[in-house]
């Protein structure tokens, strides 16, 4: 299929009104360039409307010296007001003034609605839409017709849902979308509707916006695409009101990938950055990244069982639907209790390593992981310590430093902050070295304190810093004596690594992850 797909993105609007979600007005002109670079034909900034929310009214203000290169800036509101006049409307004067080449605005499709929320007879929710649209376009703009609720109230009522639809197609809207603003639909009755309408407005251009509320916004896009629908709403990485909207980096490689449709300004090359795009927005968001969100996840093409990682090592399609690299993301071979020889090669291949299929070398770190993960360590995001285990099996590993003792305190008087304090005695090349140092806990103040040691001999590390830091407690039933597992995520603002450490103390869980960590970052200067 050559037909060209418009998307529609509305994270600015539709996506900030996610509960948690709240970007500044630098947030979202930094998203707005970011969606521009990557091919989106319409970004919706918000509502400039001062009643409603001031900082969209500056976003649009601001947004007038972006140097969009793509994308079309849309401005949203709604209908006027009941028994308001459209030319002293001020939603609709907003929109006007926001200055951009498009706005969207929503009515009401469905007669419930009208009449118990709105409190309108169901001619004056008609009259409501058509003059909304006919006032804007009098005004220029590209109207985009959002039928709020189409779908309930198609359900409930079709003859009169159909009307509000004639009613913003006879005022000229370019684009009328339909709305599965609950988001409970599905597929099969989304795609038997848009049919029955496109068999009724077949010289419209219709559009579809999706909630998630029974995780089917992205199935049910697909299937008003495939009835005839040529504009897709939705968000980067599915934000939204309740369970969000449509995901869009779902959608986008559906669309072309599987399906076949064009995209104006999205091509193969486009594609190589939906990772990046929806890693960039989940940072500015602060909303972590989803390991598991298809296609971008940081675990979509990660392969942990034996039989999946020996298939994959021979032929990656055996258990990947694309290639990673094809939506800028990457293939990774977990290590685990569950991994085979075919794992263990792969993953010392990627460290640079030779290992024999059937070799004693390979045997033994296999039994060595299985060991290691009865105990509670986990190697599936600790490449790093995976790495220097490799290295200690295969007897290429000598260690830039060997500790003697270590001491830490923590104390506190009264109302004062807690202190902590850490004494270490380390032999580096030879020179025994023995520091002390403060930190805001007992592993700040241990690592101080390791780093006090080793900075005459190493100044590289003065470049790492902790990025993640995470406690697991692997068996609650002995309460405070559990033993816990601990991930420690380090960079140098080059690479960023993981290391584990497992133990009934959690100081000592913590010493093992960091010694890995440094140990990592000393062995890659080396290589260097």
């Amino acid at each position: 299929m050559n037909e060209n797909i418009s998307i529609f993105d509305t994270t600015l609007r539709d996506g900030s009104q996610g509960e948690e979600i709240s970007f500044s007005v630098e947030d979202k002109l930094a998203i707005a360039e970011k969606l521009d670079e990557f091919g989106v034909d319409y970004i919706e900034g918000g509502w400039p409307f001062s009643g409603v929310n001031a900082k969209d009214v500056e976003f649009f203000h601001r947004a007038k010296k972006l140097n969009l290169k793509h994308a079309t800036l849309v401005a949203f509101g709604s209908t006027r007001r009941a028994r308001h006049k459209v030319e002293e409307d001020p939603g609709l004067a907003g929109l006007v003034e926001a200055g951009t080449p498009a706005v969207c605005i929503f009515g009401k499709s469905w007669d419930f609605h009208a009449t118990e929320v709105l409190g309108v007879s169901l001619e004056e929710n008609l009259r409501m839409i058509q003059e909304s649209v006919a006032f804007l376009k009098s005004k220029k703009k590209e109207v985009i017709y959002d039928a709020e609720h189409f779908f309930d109230g198609y359900r409930r009522n079709p003859s009169y849902a159909l009307q509000t639809l004639k009613a913003a197609v006879d005022a000229r809207a370019d684009w009328v979308v339909l709305c599965d603003t609950n988001g409970g639909s599905l597929p099969e009755e989304v795609a038997r509707v848009v049919a029955e309408v496109g068999a009724q407005f077949q010289g419209a251009k219709l559009g579809i916006h999706c909630h998630n509320d029974a995780e089917l916004a992205v199935a049910n896009t697909l299937a008003a695409v495939r009835q005839g629908v040529r504009q897709v709403q939705g968000t980067i990485n599915g934000l939204g009101e309740r369970c969000g909207n449509a995901n869009l980096i779902s959608l986008i490689p559906n669309l072309r990938m599987k399906l076949g449709f064009s995209m104006r300004r999205i091509n193969d090359k486009s594609l190589t950055r939906l990772t990046e795009l929806s890693r960039f927005v989940s940072t500015v968001a602060n909303t972590g990244v989803d390991d598991h969100q298809a296609y971008v996840g940081f675990s979509a093409f990660a392969h942990k069982a034996g039989v999946h990682s020996h298939a994959v090592t021979k032929t990656p399609l055996s258990y990947e639907h694309v290639r990673p690299e094809t939506v800028g993301n990457a293939r990774r071979v977990l290590i685990s209790e569950q991994a085979g020889a075919a794992s263990v090669l792969t993953k010392a291949q990627q460290f640079g390593y030779k290992l024999e299929k059937d070799s004693p070398q390979t045997r033994q770190v296999i039994e060595k992981v299985k060991q290691l993960e009865l105990q509670g360590y986990q190697f599936e995001g600790a490449d790093a310590s995976f790495q220097l285990l490799l290295r200690k099996v295969m007897g290429t590993h000598r260690r830039f430093f060997e500790l003697e003792s270590y001491h830490v305190t923590a104390s506190r008087r009264g109302p004062e902050n807690p202190l902590a304090e850490a004494t270490i005695k380390v032999t580096v090349k030879g020179e025994r070295r023995h520091t002390v140092a403060e930190g805001n806990g007992p592993v700040n103040a241990l690592d101080n304190a390791l780093r006090k040691a080793l900075a005459d001999f190493y100044p590289g590390l003065a470049r790492t810093h902790l990025v993640d830091f995470k406690v697991r407690v692997l068996n609650a039933k002995e309460a405070t004596a559990s033993r816990v597992r601990v991930l420690m995520e380090t960079s140098d603002g080059g690479e960023t690594w993981c290391t584990v450490g497992v133990h009934e103390n959690i100081i000592e869980a913590c010493w093992e992850a960091l010694v890995d960590s440094l140990e990592y970052k000393l062995l890659k200067d080396k290589a260097k």
